[in-house]
């Protein structure tokens, strides 16, 4: 099934809509909740505020329930995915190799920044670093966090090529690395606990695009690779969320070329595929470049979508978890 999204688009500048567009019968219409420049990394509190990461200028954005739009955190180390803990603290993957000074014009292109991640308390606002290393030797950029029902935290290090486990009492477990991984970015556990989904995202002639699924152990250990879906030789997906039936919500595709070996093969927008790996709905997404995704809304309905410089919505027919 294909659905497509229609645009309403709340401009950054006083947060003003504009008129909807018209819907085809049967089409299934979508808004953009706002628009800001390169969004990545969303997530929601339990009272349904979304923030998300605006990488080009360093910071965290919230879109409160009123669809209110103000900077959480500025100067944010390049943060990319981000969660709230089972106790409503904003953890935050921070890629800081990602420089503000490539994209010109940052006011924090200057800053020394380290690859780490971090822990924000919403009451306090202190800003508590994870981890920022492993065997003494730094992260390249951390990407993409994922957690489970014990609350262990799992993270990707997309360029150094890694995925780590945080536990509780902070001790930090390598659980894949080079050659089993090339470029692991998302990353998300099924609701049960059982499977790890990792996005294998390398762009090069014949790197791994696709969506890697694992057994996971009740240790926190992962075991019995598969190759959930196979995106080549398009563009492989960039970040996951999940319902609470295990359906996976991968956010893949290109509507354009990039200067990369990518084709047009995967279509720009949300792939849905249930737990046996079958694709059983796609949500057209209008923006390159798509990017990441998470539930919010009354019931956790509404599933937000990060894409170039927008946050898109779209009205789901199954709850989301927060993961």
């Amino acid at each position: 099934m294909r659905l497509t999204l229609s645009l309403a688009i709340l401009l950054l500048a006083g947060c003003a809509a504009a008129p909807e567009m018209a819907t085809a019968p049967g089409q299934l219409e979508a808004t953009a909740a706002t628009i800001t420049s390169f969004t990545e990394g969303p997530t929601a509190d339990a009272a349904g505020n979304v923030y998300f990461s605006e990488i080009i200028n360093q910071r965290i954005m919230k879109l409160s329930v009123e669809g209110k739009l103000s900077v959480f955190r500025e100067g944010s180390n390049t943060a990319n995915g981000l969660l709230f803990d089972s106790e409503g603290r904003l953890v935050a993957a921070e890629g800081a190799s990602l420089k503000g000074a490539q994209f010109g014009g940052s006011p924090h292109a200057a800053v020394e920044m380290k690859p780490r991640v971090t822990r924000t308390d919403l009451k306090t606002g202190t800003v508590e670093v994870l981890t920022d290393s492993y065997e003494g030797k730094p992260f390249v950029g951390p990407n993409d966090v994922t957690m489970d029902a014990k609350g262990r935290l799992y993270f990707t290090d997309m360029i150094g090529g890694a995925v780590y486990r945080i536990d509780s009492d902070k001790k930090l477990t390598r659980l894949l690395a080079a050659p089993e991984v090339q470029r692991p970015n998302g990353i998300m556990i099924a609701p049960d606990d059982k499977t790890l989904y990792l996005v294998e995202a390398n762009n090069q002639e014949g790197g791994a695009r696709m969506l890697r699924a694992y057994d996971l152990g009740e240790d926190g250990s992962v075991s019995k690779m598969r190759v959930f879906h196979n995106f080549y030789p398009g563009r492989s997906a960039d970040g996951m969320c999940m319902d609470t039936k295990g359906n996976l919500y991968a956010v893949a595709g290109l509507h354009q070329k990039r200067g990369t070996t990518e084709t047009l093969d995967t279509k720009a927008g949300v792939h849905v595929f249930s737990p046996d790996g079958k694709l059983v709905k796609f949500i057209a997404v209008p923006e390159d470049t798509v990017t990441n995704c998470t539930f919010a809304g009354p019931e956790n309905m509404t599933l937000y979508v990060t894409a170039g410089k927008g946050l898109y919505q779209f009205k789901n027919d199954v709850a989301g978890t927060r993961r």
